[in-house]
């Protein structure tokens, strides 16, 4: 007699994004067969995002979900029609500018996890993204800045810290080459993250520690 088939450990990730998505192509580059996840569904609130041709180069489904002009629970009902059919578990945020509706957030309770180009709990909030932030930081004297990737919950930028990745800040550093610093090491962490969480999520426990050894 056959053993009867086993459940496939990897875990399906949907991933969020407003802009371009270059933290969505660190994730589907991280992927491996039968890896700890793979992402099957990106959303979007916009319809001309480049994360969604992204999707669309690696035949991963791409979606449009509209925020503005809706209500929280119309777009939370939406969202959670999708993930559902596709049986996602994780959600990756990956530069998404939107607060994530809090029926999503309660269905996914430390299952959804985003990526800030900045240390937390310092440079976030409201209004607290893109060059806005690199260039909060510059302004306040700082000498070392980097990644961040927290849960996300029902406000910007507030949830557990899971793991961080710090690089210098330099004298001659305006917005832009500090940005690229830190993206670089944001496109380290967040695979990494994702993996280790999702490992667990296969294996049914909380995930443990984490932590990444720096690059030099």
């Amino acid at each position: 007699m056959k053993p009867a088939p086993t459940e496939s450990p990897t875990v399906a990730a949907a991933v969020f994004a407003s802009g371009g998505g270059t933290n969505l192509q660190a994730l589907l580059d991280n992927e491996i067969e039968n890896g700890p996840y793979r992402v099957v569904v990106v959303i979007s609130d916009r319809e001309a995002a480049g994360a969604l041709e992204r999707a669309e180069a690696a035949g991963r489904i791409a979606r449009t979900i509209e925020v503005r002009g809706r209500s929280s629970e119309d777009v939370g009902s939406e969202t959670l029609a999708l993930l559902e059919s596709l049986s996602v578990r994780v959600i990756f945020l990956t530069g998404y500018l939107r607060l994530i509706p809090s029926a999503v957030v309660s269905a996914y309770s430390r299952r959804i996890l985003n990526i800030h180009p900045a240390l937390l709990p310092d440079f976030g909030g409201t209004g607290m993204y893109g060059q806005r932030v690199h260039e909060a930081v510059l302004a306040s004297g700082v000498q070392v800045s980097g990644a961040t990737v927290h849960y996300a919950d029902e406000e910007y930028d507030t949830g557990t810290i899971v793991g961080q990745l710090r690089v210098p800040v330099l004298p001659e550093d305006d917005a832009p080459t500090l940005a690229a610093r830190v993206l670089s090491v944001e496109h380290r962490l967040f695979p990494a993250v994702a993996d280790h969480i999702c490992e667990a999520l296969a294996q049914g426990r909380e995930p443990g520690p984490f932590s990444i050894t720096p690059s030099n």
